[in-house]
């Protein structure tokens, strides 16, 4: 077997150009054995620092190498076999960390965390304070705590694998320029992937591109947990052509996001509301996202928060249960394709098959100027509720296309009791804080 490795190692190398085979620093060289039964920190440790030193890769040859925590100088540079160079974490507060990660490049490494305990907030991955940060084609699997932790980072993660962790399995803190793109994610048992600051501001993350599958909530809560991407105080976030399938509560959740841009994701078999804008928000673009199985399909919400100023156009929302799961307020709404409160356009998006309604206006007096336009709602018993009780602001409800409301096209409400008849038959009588007009229902 060891013989195959070495042949293996040996073409992957002579597959690369000789100018690159000779700027790299063999790991063999420093007694780093693939396949030995002890630990082989020291040895590790001693090749990371000498090739960092030398500002020269790394290489490891296929194979398993049990090693405890490893401390990355910044300008590490370890390169492995992708699928095939294994390192088999022993023990520590991470298994590869590094705490100024300044040109830090992983590659080509399976992490496999056996679930060894790490302290909270640590990953078998930690990377803190760096420019220029690669993390590409590796695998992260059997993590007790997070997968991959990255602090106050500028750089790129893409191409990875993270699965069976058990809390994140991507936390980006701080960020300073971070893209996380077309990465694997499943079975994290609380979320996938999380963009968060420490304190409200520009961000400028984008998640891109990447499939997350199979998100839990195993420490529960009424939303903490169970989201496959969460966006919290991050500023200027793009969230962008993402499959998600499968997450315990949200596909994306946007907590105190401002400028945050939701577009172009595919999302299915969602717990609660599968793209969550809420509490204090301030700009949102929601566009061109595909839902199908939700208890909600697209809130921006909390105005008595602070939250909003929200587009949401473009959108496909289908297949809605009326239901939410444990741990959120049993009064809260489920079977709604769209919620919205304040400052927010409501156009050209289609929903079908919403048990309670296609799109909410406002909660009790927290509406402010809603405009709803050229949007086709399909089987809802409400194609639109508007909130009418006293103190709730002005909405603009033009041009849409409702077919088969059994209750009304559009029906005024007092939170969730209908108190008027369908106003785009018989028109807005007293609350002339309302404009519904040109309104297709059949």
């Amino acid at each position: 077997m060891l013989a195959r490795r070495s042949f293996l190692f040996a073409a992957a190398a002579l597959a690369l150009p000789a100018s690159a085979r000779a700027a790299t620093l063999d790991a063999a060289s420093f007694g780093l054995k693939p396949g030995a039964a002890e630990d082989q920190t020291r040895a590790m440790q001693r090749a990371v620092e000498t090739a960092a030193g030398s500002r020269m890769p790394l290489r490891l040859a296929p194979g398993a190498y049990k090693v405890g925590e490893i401390r990355m100088p910044a300008g590490t540079q370890v390169i492995g076999v992708r699928g095939a160079t294994r390192l088999v974490f022993q023990g520590g507060t991470a298994c590869l960390s590094a705490q100024r990660a300044d040109m830090v490049t992983l590659s080509g490494l399976v992490v496999e965390g056996n679930g060894r305990p790490l302290p909270d907030k640590r990953g078998l991955i930690v990377l803190e304070h760096g420019r220029g940060v690669r993390v590409e084609d590796c695998e992260i699997a059997g993590s007790s705590h997070h997968g991959m932790v990255l602090e106050g980072i500028d750089g790129l993660v893409r191409g990875n694998t993270v699965s069976g962790v058990a809390k994140a399995a991507i936390v980006a803190l701080d960020s300073r320029g971070l893209t996380v793109t077309q990465n694997t994610i499943r079975s994290a048992a609380n979320n996938g992937i999380l963009v968060w600051r420490t304190i409200a501001g520009d961000d400028g993350t984008i998640v891109e591109g990447n499939r997350i599958e199979e998100i839990g909530a195993r420490d529960g809560g009424s939303g903490q947990n169970g989201n496959a991407i969460n966006v919290y105080r991050a500023g200027n976030v793009t969230v962008t052509g993402n499959r998600i399938r499968g997450a315990a509560f949200s596909a994306v959740r946007a907590n105190g996001a401002a400028n945050v841009a939701i577009t172009g994701n595919n999302c299915a078999s969602l717990g609660e509301v599968a793209i969550y804008v809420e509490f204090g928000f301030e700009g949102a673009v929601v566009a061109n996202n595909i839902i199908d199985g939700a208890a909600l399909g697209i809130v921006a919400t909390n105005f008595n928060h602070g939250g909003r100023l929200a587009n949401i156009h473009g959108n496909i929302i289908r297949n809605l249960v009326n239901r939410r799961p444990a741990g959120t307020d049993p009064n809260d709404g489920a079977g709604i394709g769209i919620s919205a409160e304040a400052d927010a356009a409501i156009s050209a998006n289609v929903i079908e098959g919403a048990p309670t309604a296609g799109i909410q206006l406002g909660w009790g007096q927290y509406m402010r100027d809603l405009s709803v336009t050229a949007n086709v709602i399909k089987g809802a018993p409400v194609g639109i509720a508007v909130s009418v009780v006293p103190g709730a602001g002005q909405a603009l409800i033009a041009d849409n296309l409702v077919q088969g409301a059994r209750i009304g096209a559009v029906v005024g409400m007092e939170w969730k009791k209908p108190v008027t008849g369908d106003m785009a038959r018989e028109g807005v009588g007293r609350f002339a804080q309302l404009s519904v007009s040109g309104n297709r229902v059949r």
